[in-house]
Parts: structure tokens; C-alpha cells; sequence
């Protein structure tokens, strides 16, 4: 059963610290010569830097995420030719909070799209976390028709990740700024799917807290300082989301879990769920990315 600093506004994703556990060279099905690692690897060089598309069909996502809003170009095969973002609050756990700054940042982003690449983008998908009502989620729609686009495709965020990971029998878990959705994959078929509180933005509440500084400041300091400087901090917050893992996944024990979404990026995350679960997972690199791209391979 299954049941969304630059001068300019742009801002660079932090892509230097995806953690190892179990590497996976799983093959995408839109790119049939490339694995996944490589495909990741080149959505990570595209972000701000345009690549020739391999043909005139380009395919556009954009993901409204909790901290930041990105569009992600793919031509003909599905691999990205342009990625982008902008900072917003616009969205919160999936629910459209700002309609105006929601729709001005991806409309933003859209033209500036269109003025690198020297296309019309007219079609785009979006996604929203899973169980989110119906009428949120049609937000997220009517976000992205204000900004331009005349079609739209909707989806959830965990079958967007998947559609850029190709997972045939495994838990596919994505990690936002506020929600963790995990969906149970077998035979390639969705069978369940779900989703809990707590993601990026809970592990910054944590380390806020523990620091006595402000979101914003735990968030800048966790990016900056060494890499294990915080870990015993944010042990409890992995092991959280590693709890709404294996609650979510009762049944499914014998399948290997494969994680998207940055908040996870922390070095030693990875590790701490293993051992929690008592399963193997597999990491990506620049895996923020994972679901802005299935997003828009997922376009029409």
C-alpha cells in the first residue's frame, strides 16, 4: 500500500563531506552507460556551471525544499546540465507558508535558467513529502504555474530520489530540512511509504541548543568546522532519524537502506544508523542532489 553567499541570491550546497558506509554502483535506467556515483558526481559539477545538453529535450525540476528552493535542468538521457538554488523559508515540512517568496524564488530561478542555457523551460515537476495532504501538495503546483510553467508533474519526494537511484529491492529514505520519508521498494514496485518528523533542521535545533547560538549560527558552524567536531552533539539526532527508519520499515529488515537528502552528510552519520539498524546502508555523494534530479527526470 502506499499512502513535498552570492550577491545574487545564488548559494553553493555543501558537497565536500558525503559520508562512505557501502558504496553502490547501481545503473540508472536514464543513463544506461553511467552509474549512479558518476551521474551524482556530474549533477555536483553542474551546479552553477552549465553543460552542453545532449540534445534539444530539456527536462526541469524544482525542488521547494525547507532552507533552500533549487531547479535542476536534465536533457534527453536524464543527466543534468544545470543545477541552481536559492536560499528560502518559503516552505516549511512541505506546506507552502510563503506563496510570494516561494513563487519569486523559483521564478527566479527559472529565468535564470533560461538565460544560461538559452532555452524556454515551460514544463517542470515538483515534489512533496509523503502524506502530505492534497491540498498542500497542489500548492506546490500552483507555486511553480506562477513562476511560468505551463505544465506541471507532481510526485512524492521518496519515488523522486528513487527515480534518480533506480532502487529495485531496498528502503529509499530522503532526508529534508524538516521530514524523513522512507519508502519500501520491491521488484522496483513503491509497496510503502511514509514519513516522520525530524530532518536537517531538527539536527541544527540540537546543536543550537547545546552551543547557546542561533540556527543560523549552528548551521554555518557545522558546515565549517572540522568534520567530527560535533558528532557526539548529534549522535542522539542521527539515532533519532535511524528510530523513524526502522519504525517505518518493520517487515522490511532483510532489505539494505539507501539514503538522499544532505542532512545526513555529517561524517559518521551513516555509520550510526548502520549500527542502529543493523543493516547495511549505502551513502552517495553530493546526495542533496539526489532528489532535485529525480525530480527532474521525473518531468514530462
Amino acid at each position: 500500500m502506499t499512502t513535498c553567499h552570492h550577491p545574487s541570491g545564488r548559494i553553493v550546497l555543501d558537497v565536500s563531506h558525503p559520508p562512505t558506509v557501502t558504496e553502490d554502483m547501481t545503473m540508472t535506467a536514464h543513463a544506461p552507460h553511467r552509474g549512479v556515483h558518476e551521474v551524482l558526481e556530474l549533477a555536483g559539477s553542474v551546479f552553477g556551471h552549465p553543460r552542453s545538453p545532449d540534445g534539444a529535450d530539456l527536462r526541469t525540476g524544482v525542488d521547494l525544499g525547507t532552507a533552500t528552493c533549487v531547479v535542476t535542468v536534465v536533457d534527453a538521457t536524464g543527466l543534468p546540465v544545470w543545477i541552481d538554488a536559492i536560499r528560502t523559508a518559503a516552505v516549511r515540512d512541505g506546506v507552502v507558508v510563503d506563496f510570494a517568496a516561494a513563487s519569486a524564488a523559483a521564478t527566479t530561478l527559472r529565468q535564470r535558467a533560461e538565460d544560461v542555457l538559452g532555452v524556454e523551460l515551460s514544463t517542470a515537476a515538483t515534489a512533496y513529502p509523503p502524506c502530505v495532504g492534497e491540498a498542500e501538495s497542489r500548492a506546490c503546483r500552483f507555486v511553480l504555474e506562477s513562476a511560468g510553467f505551463d505544465e506541471v508533474t507532481l510526485l512524492d519526494e521518496v519515488s523522486a530520489a528513487n527515480h534518480a537511484l533506480q532502487v529495485i529491492d531496498g528502503v529509499v529514505v530522503d532526508v529534508g530540512g524538516g521530514s524523513t520519508g522512507v519508502g519500501i521498494f520491491r521488484g522496483g514496485d513503491l509497496t510503502e511509504l511514509d514519513d516522520r518528523p525530524g530532518g536537517g533542521h531538527h539536527l541544527d535545533l540540537i546543536l543550537s541548543g547545546a552551543l547557546g547560538v542561533d540556527i543560523a549560527e549552528a548551521e554555518q558552524r557545522k558546515r565549517e568546522e572540522p568534520d567530527d567536531a560535533f558528532a557526539a552533539i548529534l549522535h542522539p539526532g542521527f539515532e533519532r532519524i535511524a528510530h523513524n527508519i526502522a519504525d517505518l520499515t518493520r517487515g522490511a529488515d532483510d532489505l539494505e537502506v539507501h539514503l538522499a537528502g544532505g542532512a545526513l552528510m555529517y561524517p559518521g552519520a551513516a555509520q550510526i544508523i548502520s549500527a542502529y539498524l543493523h543493516r547495511p546502508v549505502h551513502t552517495y555523494p553530493h546526495a542533496q542532489l539526489i532528489t532535485p534530479l529525480g525530480i527532474a527526470q521525473s518531468s514530462t
